[in-house]
């Protein structure tokens, strides 16, 4: 018909239009960092070292709070190489910071995972700088003690390392292969 408008999808922002994947790595890096500083100060100033808290003393066993320092990696592993995991926790957030473009970043739970892994380096990363050692305090009885920084890092990785293995399982669908795979014909 004459004189009438086109219909057209509406606009949504990219990535690009909307500042990137950066801001969102940093938020979520800022959160985590936060939260994870928020609890070491409050177990250094509440809980002496060696010393546990919990809330009902009658699950003690499955959980609580004890203040340890851990100069090694995780679950105490290597105390004598502090200053290596320094080191490799500043390549983390470096290469983090530096190689976000090249992930698929434009899946929101990439950016979390990434945020996630870059809020907890920073977290255990500034307790060796400042302190000289991380400071330890989720006791769940069963494993060895953690904390929210250890938290980030493995739940950040994990998402990442879901999301990446699930890449190859998702084919494109603007592919010409695609539609072969799904029986269809030419």
């Amino acid at each position: 018909m004459k004189g009438e408008l086109p219909i057209s999808k509406p606009i949504t922002p990219s990535l690009s239009q909307t500042g990137g994947p950066l801001p969102t790595i940093i938020g979520v890096a800022a959160i985590t960092f936060a939260l994870d500083q928020a609890t070491k100060f409050l177990v250094v100033k509440n809980i002496p070292l060696w010393g546990s808290w919990s809330l009902y003393p009658a699950l003690d066993r499955l959980f609580k709070l004890t203040f340890i320092t851990n100069t090694g990696a995780a679950f105490g592993m290597f105390p004598q190489m502090g200053t290596l995991f320094m080191g490799i926790a500043f390549i983390v957030i470096t290469g983090i910071i530096a190689f976000h473009h090249q992930l698929p970043t434009e899946n929101i739970w990439i950016r979390i995972s990434l945020g996630l892994q870059l809020g907890g380096a920073m977290g255990n990363l500034l307790d060796r700088f400042v302190r000289g050692y991380v400071v330890d305090f989720v006791d769940v009885g069963f494993w060895p003690i953690f904390n929210i920084a250890d938290i980030a890092i493995v739940l950040g990785v994990t998402i990442l390392a879901y999301h990446l293995w699930n890449v190859d399982d998702h084919p494109d669908s603007t592919s010409p292969d695609s539609s072969l795979s799904k029986g269809n014909s030419l």
